[in-house]
């Protein structure tokens, strides 16, 4: 699903995606200057190898999301730091939003039950 940016205005722009088991629901709102804000959930589940035993496992997901999407090249102040994606041809491909969500869930330290419960 591709957003066009500059349809986004102060009313809430709902959204609604989902890769197997993970859905990435929420809404897109201008918030100033060529940013928008996203907030947003991810829900579910995915598989995972854990870290320490390498079994795959199902890792239950459900998490908020919030960061603004630049339309183009961000150019902010040094004072505000802020998590911002760049569009440099003013749309948002959700799919591949949910896509890089998931990457960095997997990317963090989750062990499987059985291995948690070994090192408490």
């Amino acid at each position: 699903m591709k957003i066009t940016l500059r349809k986004v205005t102060k009313s809430p722009l709902d959204f609604e995606v989902s890769s197997n088991a993970i859905t990435f629901k929420g809404y897109l709102e201008y918030d100033s200057s060529k940013l928008i804000l996203l907030k947003a959930r991810l829900e579910g589940s995915l598989e995972k190898p854990c870290d320490i035993c390498a079994e795959d496992f199902e890792l239950q997901v459900a998490e908020d999301v919030e960061f603004f999407i630049s339309d183009g090249i961000y150019k902010g102040g040094d004072d505000i730091e802020l998590d911002v994606v760049e569009s440099l041809d003013g749309n948002v491909d959700m799919q591949e939003l949910l896509h890089s969500e998931i990457e960095l869930i997997k990317s963090d330290y989750h062990a499987c039950e059985s291995c948690q419960s070994k090192e408490d």
